[in-house]
């Protein structure tokens, strides 16, 4: 009798082992999956995106990736309308405003005035144009792009011709203005993440 207690005892301790063992598993899987939830979550606070059907709109009429306008208006302004630089930039993506101006010209639009760069959906229109342009007249290179967008377009042309560097120039640290090319660095970084959490199914990839 003894001996049928053990065993039976012995089962039991195996049977609530395995018991404990399943319970543990739900549980591990259980917290994997929350946590893939959160995450998430948790990034698209520090990435956040007013505006995005503004920027899907002219990135789209731009052939400009949108993640890369979202990544520039977040380093630019962190989506706030009303920013003034103290070199004068205004807005959402900061325009200069003699280059709004010239913006304004080469769109054929007279009735442009400084004070509507203060409505996001101008100055996204007008900044993501800007971009467009950069970048098609840097062969495509995100790098220059950029480079041109914080620095100026004539700063990077110098660059280029003192540095003797193509349009496949990749070399981030080479850049000589320690903003510019921790600026570079950032918004190709940001980009990134826009696109994983925002257009991963709806970007055209360049």
């Amino acid at each position: 009798m003894r001996s049928k207690a053990i065993r039976n005892k012995r089962y039991r301790k195996r049977k609530y082992g395995s018991l404990l063992f399943a319970l543990g598993v739900i549980l591990l899987v259980f917290i994997v999956y929350f946590v893939s939830q959160i995450e998430p979550v948790k990034k698209k606070y520090i990435y956040p995106y007013p505006y995005q059907d503004i920027v899907m709109l002219y990135a789209e009429a731009n052939d400009v990736p949108p993640s890369l306008v979202a990544s520039v208006i977040m380093h630019e302004s962190k989506f706030s309308e009303n920013v003034h630089s103290p070199r004068g930039a205004i807005g959402l993506m900061q325009l200069m405003p003699e280059t709004a101006e010239w913006i304004a010209g080469q769109l054929g639009e007279t009735d442009f005035s400084l004070q509507m760069l203060h409505e996001p959906e101008m100055n996204i229109r007008y900044g993501t144009w800007y971009l467009a342009l950069l970048e098609q007249e840097f062969e495509g290179n995100l790098v220059l792009a950029l480079a041109a967008y914080n620095a100026g377009r004539g700063v990077v042309h110098e660059w280029m011709e003192e540095n003797d560097w193509s349009s496949d120039f990749e070399d981030i640290s080479a850049i000589p203005y320690p903003e510019t090319r921790i600026y570079v660095e950032r918004v190709l970084k940001d980009k990134k993440h826009y696109e994983t959490l925002y257009h991963s199914d709806t970007e055209k990839k360049k």
